[in-house]
């Protein structure tokens, strides 16, 4: 009980660092809010009897220690400059340090390497986490200085994202590569507008936590053992492998709407082919996961009735699985 509460005080003043960051109208106040963030989330992502969450708790530590001082150093000479009056060359290199320092913050190709080995050491509660709260504040503070090193950031993120999860057996990792994908469809986002930047976060973030809760219900782990679960019944096994589908964004699950609407309104046909046959990449090995998983004969325990009955569980996959045609419908009357 203790340490639960603990851990509740650690959770809220990560969510209010991350408030902060977003709510701030200077730069030294959004770099504050970043760091009240990160010293609160690794004493959640700790586990001192678990060696793996504490060199997974390291590694973020040192990744975002050195992001959040490129940050403070490229907001401080860009203050200078910006105070003496000289708009040079000068001023735009460390407005690339700034976006670098934001990518790397939250895991985006070039700068990603670390991304999916911490994930690895995670729990499913954490990985949720790092995989959208934790992308929140970067995000809108890039969303502030967006350069060109953006389109490039775009490029890599979709191509290593889709090649990165093709031999990949751990679940963990799977989705790690998956985010770094999505990152790629989110940045390309802004070059619209930031209304479809949160429409794409908000639904991300909605199948991740979906597919998730459904890992961590099960404590599945590894893709074998998304075959071998003694206690699915056929009606759960549907509901995970259309849920990766929908994470991939094949019609007609709900992923394939944000999707959709940045290839409708972006207007960089390069880009777009380039983003479209990369993430049909990211389908062929989700679908082939699921055409195994449908087709192996597995045991099933007569007397096992192990349904998602829950309520929340159900809603969250309800939504995942049939919400196109509700934002369909949606998009229709605005």
């Amino acid at each position: 009980m203790h340490k639960s509460f603990i851990n509740m005080i650690f959770l809220f003043t990560m969510i209010s660092g991350s408030i902060i960051s977003i709510s701030s109208n200077n730069w030294l106040g959004a770099w504050m809010g970043l760091e009240i963030n990160l010293m609160s989330f690794i004493p959640l992502v700790t586990n001192l009897k678990n060696s793996m969450s504490t060199e997974a708790s390291l590694k973020y530590f040192l990744v975002q220690a050195l992001a959040s001082s490129m940050l403070l150093f490229s907001v401080i000479i860009m203050s200078m400059i910006n105070s003496m009056n000289i708009y040079s060359m000068e001023f735009n290199l460390f407005n690339l340090i700034l976006n670098s320092s934001l990518f790397m913050k939250m895991g985006v190709a070039p700068f990603h390497f670390w991304f999916p080995e911490v994930i690895e050491g995670l729990n499913w509660m954490m990985s949720m986490i790092l995989m959208t709260w934790q992308k929140l504040a970067p995000m809108i503070l890039l969303s502030y200085c967006i350069t060109y090193l953006i389109n490039y950031s775009i490029i890599f993120s979709i191509f290593i994202g889709s090649i990165g999860g093709l031999n990949q057996i751990s679940l963990r990792k799977l989705m790690a590569y998956s985010s770094i994908n999505h990152m790629g469809w989110m940045l390309s986002s802004f070059l619209i507008s930031n209304y479809y930047w949160m429409m794409y976060f908000i639904i991300y973030s909605f199948l991740s936590i979906s597919i998730i809760l459904l890992f961590m219900k099960y404590n599945m782990l590894y893709i074998n053992q998304t075959f071998n679960t003694m206690n699915f019944m056929p009606i759960n096994k549907f509901i995970i492998f259309c849920n990766f589908l929908s994470l991939g964004g094949l019609p007609p699950f709900l992923g394939f709407f944000p999707k959709w609407i940045i290839i409708q309104n972006l207007n960089n046909l390069f880009l777009i082919t380039f983003m479209v046959c990369m993430t049909l990449i990211t389908l062929f090995y989700y679908i082939r996961i699921t055409y195994s998983a449908f087709l192996i004969n597995y045991s099933m325990l007569k007397w096992n009735n192990s349904y998602i009955y829950s309520n929340f569980m159900l809603s969250f996959n309800f939504f995942s699985l049939l919400g196109l045609s509700l934002c369909m419908l949606i998009y229709s009357i605005f």
